[in-house]
């Protein structure tokens, strides 16, 4: 019988009772172990820099809204110290920026303090295997923030055609939708998908789509 790993899980929330609450989730969970609280991103940087007993944690749970050093600040600072760090932003606003400025910031998922317990094992799960997890309503904001800012991004050298192919690849259409979008063949398709895939050095669809994500190529 296969012995399941235990995860190290750390807690950023300015609110006692939050933490006490996601504490309480997480004893609930075999596989789960919370080794550290901070009641702030700047405490949260300053344990990290000290070292934690037993080694860093594997997951993050930071709140985005905090005194000293909020989410997004901390998590930037906290990715340049450990750049594989696992972070889960939790909150309880859902503004397009704040969820565009997480993700950005190096977030491996955004999720709502509304969540159920389940939900929220679910998002640790993921973020331990490097697999974001966002809900429905949280990955429509990310596309909305991201898409308003869009104009800022740079087009890398892409023709007019290469981004209307960007676009929608963005937005996790097949090959096939795309040609019918775009009253195009797949063939035609295809050749400016190995294009993109040239031009931005990366091997596959999925990664032109992330960077798509990240630098906001998107309609």
């Amino acid at each position: 019988m296969n012995q399941q790993q235990s995860w190290r899980i750390m807690i950023v929330d300015d609110h006692d009772m939050v933490r006490t609450g996601l504490r309480t989730y997480l004893l609930l969970e075999p596989n789960y172990e919370v080794v550290a609280e901070a009641s702030n991103g700047k405490m949260a940087l300053q344990m990290l820099e000290e070292g934690i007993p037993g080694g860093k944690p594997d997951v993050i749970l930071m709140d985005l809204m905090m005194p000293e050093m909020d989410g997004v600040e901390a998590t930037k600072a906290i990715m340049a110290l450990v750049p594989d760090m696992k972070i889960v932003m939790l909150t309880s606003f859902l503004e397009d920026d704040k969820v565009v400025e997480a993700v950005e910031a190096g977030a491996v998922s955004y999720v709502l303090k509304t969540v159920s317990a389940e939900e929220l094992i679910y998002a640790i799960g993921g973020a331990v295997k490097g697999m974001p997890v966002m809900t429905a309503d949280v990955s429509q904001a990310l596309t909305r923030g991201l898409r308003s800012r869009s104009a800022q991004g740079a087009d890398e050298g892409f023709t007019e055609r290469e981004k209307e192919v960007l676009f929608l690849v963005a937005e996790g259409m097949a090959n096939k939708e795309i040609a019918e979008e775009l009253h195009i063949s797949i063939k035609t398709v295809k050749t400016h998908v190995s294009n993109l895939l040239m031009k931005c050095e990366l091997d596959d669809r999925t990664q032109l789509a992330v960077l798509a994500h990240r630098k906001g190529w998107l309609r």
